[in-house]
């Protein structure tokens, strides 16, 4: 789109650095990567791994246990008053 070809294009006229998309590298440092000019070698696109609270989702599993529980008791006390067996 002209949004990124302007993005781009602004980056290069005005040597902008951005995390993620843009850096502006030495010499020295091409230099010692075999003057190698692969962009994922100096700008990297990776993001952080979300962080999981495991505490808060372990507590949540057991809250998610205990609604089943509770709810196959009350569907087994139906079975029953119908003569079925329960699960």
């Amino acid at each position: 789109s002209l949004e990124h070809i302007d993005k781009i294009v602004n980056t290069y006229k005005y040597r902008s650095e951005e995390a993620r998309y843009s850096r502006r590298v030495p010499m020295e440092e091409i230099q010692e990567n075999n003057f190698n000019l692969n962009i994922s070698r100096y700008v990297s696109t990776a993001t952080a791994d979300e962080e999981i609270d495991l505490d808060s989702v372990n507590e949540e599993l057991k809250q998610i246990e205990k609604r089943a529980a509770k709810a196959a008791e009350a569907h087994n006390t139906f079975l029953k008053e119908l003569g079925l067996l329960p699960i």
